[in-house]
């Protein structure tokens, strides 16, 4: 026997917690309202196993903060095989849509057409590319469908944190400026490697700056696609007092061949990180771009100190 109130046996109950009244109650969890267009993540370069494995990360974590995101991967230079092409994940999506929109209303359901974008494209770039955004922006007007195209992803905070994190794991910075450890190695001056050509240069220089002020030590951008650019920033801050430097490509990691970075670091004559990668800042920026696009509070975005 139960009562309205629990069951009459006596044995302990957890009821739910009541919600706490003021300012200070804590945030319901924020969810995709129903019905939300996609985010397509657009993926550039030539695609590979390890490139979608990345993208898969990425959009994993975007998943995780906000929950029942349809996100979806598209690629500049897929193959509608292995790697489908932004164009048709793009179709399938408004297919989908449309579809499910249709067997609704025959099931006597009372729904609205569904209007407004079909989806929201994230490029996978942490800078401008205009070359890329081009082919981007080509992709999503081929496909005749409704979507919403967003910005790069920086310059942002958290990318410097990013940063931060890949010269830490390469022994090139120290982890955390609060603790009172050495690294041998740690760089005295930083190379910020960006492609896209002068205006990537810019865009870097900003999230360079929050570097800086993370290392306290001097960081200036140059550009992979420029030649002569990563050996004159060598010179420059050698010329200013850096004796060890360091490359950090200020790049997610599909846009170039990984071999450049390589290049690049012989020709600066120093080590270099790895690229940004699957580092949880970037499906928090690709999810903050789709909210703002769609005009949702974002959940909260903090830069956690690297530990």
């Amino acid at each position: 026997m139960s009562s309205p109130t629990g069951p009459a046996s006596g044995l302990p109950v957890r009821m739910p917690r009541p919600r706490q009244p003021g300012r200070h109650r804590r945030p319901e969890p924020l969810a995709a309202p129903e019905g939300a267009p996609a985010l397509v993540l657009a993926v550039p370069g030539s695609p590979s196993v390890a490139i979608r494995g990345l993208a898969e990360e990425v959009v994993s974590i975007a998943r995780s903060e906000l929950p029942g995101l349809d996100a979806r991967i598209g690629y500049l230079d897929g193959d509608d095989a292995e790697f489908p092409t932004l164009q048709s994940v793009l179709t399938y999506a408004a297919e989908e849509r449309t579809a499910r929109f249709e067997q609704a209303r025959a099931a006597g359901l009372d729904v609205k057409e569904p209007d407004g974008p079909v989806a929201v494209v994230v490029p996978l770039l942490a800078g401008p590319d205009s070359a890329l955004l081009r082919q981007v922006r080509q992709a999503v007007m081929e496909s005749r469908i409704a979507a919403e195209l967003t910005d790069v992803l920086g310059p942002h905070p958290l990318l410097a944190e990013a940063l931060h994190v890949r010269l830490s794991e390469a022994g090139l910075a120290r982890a955390d400026r609060a603790r009172l450890f050495t690294v041998a190695t740690a760089a005295d001056g930083i190379i910020l490697a960006s492609v896209g050509g002068e205006e990537a240069v810019q865009a870097a220089g900003i999230t360079g700056m929050l570097l800086a002020a993370r290392l306290a030590v001097p960081v200036m951008a140059a550009a992979l696609d420029q030649e002569g650019s990563i050996a004159s920033v060598a010179e420059q801050l050698r010329s200013s007092g850096s004796q060890q430097l360091a490359l950090a490509p200020y790049l997610i990691g599909p846009e170039i061949d990984s071999t450049l970075i390589e290049e690049a670091a012989k020709e600066a004559g120093c080590p270099a990180a790895d690229a940004l990668g699957p580092y949880p800042a970037i499906g928090k920026l690709a999810l903050a771009k789709y909210t703002t696009a769609l005009g949702i509070a974002p959940p909260q975005q903090q830069g956690a100190p690297v530990r």
